[in-house]
């Protein structure tokens, strides 16, 4: 068996519009595809960059899951961190971790919630 890469991550929320739009203004995501599970019950939402897949929203679950029952966090790539930094800032996300951490290799990153209280992160390498 052998790994062809990575897909998507598959993220529980409650309220599918509104994780779409979030992910949309704040965080540059496009919306690729978006219907309604063939079971009728759950709605999917696939989210990414140039058509290809990051993000699957999942409306329908349970969505009282804490936090840490949906993911532990998702990170982006960017180029600039300071800029998306204050980008973010002015957008007025909740900051988990607005002090840009810069690790031993040189890597940046900063963590904020989504609106299921999910924590995402920029990563600059």
């Amino acid at each position: 068996m052998t790994v062809l890469g990575f897909e998507h991550v598959g993220i529980q929320v409650a309220n599918i519009e509104r994780s779409i739009t979030f992910y949309q203004e704040v965080v540059g995501l496009t919306l690729i595809d978006q219907f309604l599970h063939t079971d009728g019950d759950k709605k999917l939402a696939f989210l990414g960059v140039n058509e290809e897949i990051i993000v699957e929203f999942i409306e329908g679950y349970n969505a009282d899951l804490p936090a840490e029952g949906k993911v532990h966090h998702v990170a982006f790539k960017v180029e600039n961190i300071e800029k998306e930094q204050k980008r973010l800032d002015e957008a007025g996300v909740e900051w988990i971790s607005k002090d840009i951490t810069v690790l031993p290799n040189g890597a940046k990153y900063i963590f904020f919630r989504g609106p299921d209280q999910e924590w995402i992160e920029f990563f600059e390498k």
